[in-house]
């Protein structure tokens, strides 16, 4: 199995999982049901996540099918284009769904901006992941569309995506602060985030006692802050190195570990389990494990991506 059977299990979840969690949000809000507009919630911030995965298994995909015979070159550059705007939009609606489902867990309730930002990022993310799909069937598929359809349809797109792959390569490779600024931002979200992470998690495995876990719960947001950091940098040096990424075992590996993490995220946040230890209480079994399991992951990030140039013999 190669990255792009990996690609073809995964490039289906973007779309009809952003679907179900737009239409179940907008049944939450026509019923008022507080418990359904959280689980839409969940399903968004994971479906978000769960898109790294794809778009970086889009591009190692890419690298194999490029110089095969009947396959179109500025076709794949096209798909690759639209699925990197589709991500960006899908990023940034994970991202308020999970602010949502902060604010409704601080304070039982969502200000209606949220809610408006949470429905048109959703809908815009669903166009846009919804035409990347159709651009990205065109690659294989002769029965979607013939290969006189293919050159006068969508060669012609190459370069006039509003957020370029090939733009933002030559931006990070070209110009000589931005890999060493960027190296330093990255490590400074992930001391943010990690430390945040860990402050949370020891909380549960029984220290600091003395505080609430409701007291730390506050703090999040900052861990959300250091993590989109980490996203936004890591995704610039993926962007505009591909090669050292995609066939490298650590990083593979990071990312995993990375999507196993929303999970607990999403654990820590909303979930009435954690929320209920109060002041000299001791977390429940379950939040425990979970708590361990986040710790672990964490570690888990933080040596793949120190041991990138030295396991994945990508460098």
């Amino acid at each position: 199995m190669n990255l792009a059977h990996v690609h073809l299990l995964l490039n289906h979840v973007p779309t009809v999982g952003f679907g179900i969690g737009v239409c179940l949000f907008l049944v939450s809000l026509i019923q008022k049901d507080d418990k359904q507009q959280q689980v839409s919630l969940g399903i968004l911030f994971f479906v978000a996540l769960l898109s790294i995965p794809v778009y970086l298994t889009g591009v190692g995909a890419a690298e194999i099918i490029l110089d095969r015979p009947g396959v179109s070159a500025a076709v794949i550059h096209t798909h690759e284009d639209a699925a990197l705007s589709a991500f960006v939009a899908m990023a940034l609606t994970g991202a308020v769904a999970w602010l949502a489902l902060w604010q409704f867990r601080r304070f039982s309730r969502l200000p209606r901006g949220t809610v408006v930002s949470v429905l048109v990022l959703a809908v815009v993310s669903f166009a846009l992941m919804a035409q990347a799909a159709n651009i990205g069937g065109v690659i294989r598929h002769p029965e979607v569309v013939s290969l006189e359809e293919t050159v006068t349809t969508y060669e012609p797109l190459v370069d006039t995506a509003w957020l370029n792959a090939a733009s933002v390569r030559l931006f990070v490779v070209d110009t000589d602060w931005v890999w060493p600024a960027f190296e330093v931002a990255h490590f400074l979200g992930l001391s943010l985030s990690f430390g945040v992470v860990l402050l949370l998690n020891l909380r549960l495995l029984g220290m600091m006692k003395s505080l609430a876990f409701a007291n730390l719960h506050r703090t999040l947001p900052w861990g959300m802050l250091g993590f989109g950091v980490n996203l936004v940098t890591g995704m610039m040096f993926f962007i505009g190195v591909p090669e050292q990424y995609t066939t490298n075992a650590p990083f593979q590996w990071k990312i995993l570990f990375l999507v196993l993490l929303g999970i607990n995220l999403i654990y820590l946040t909303s979930l009435d389990e954690t929320w209920a230890v109060g002041s000299g209480e001791d977390a429940p079994f379950t939040a425990k494990v979970v708590a361990a399991s986040t710790i672990f992951l964490w570690v888990g990030v933080v040596f793949c991506g120190g041991m990138l140039p030295f396991l994945g013999n990508a460098y």
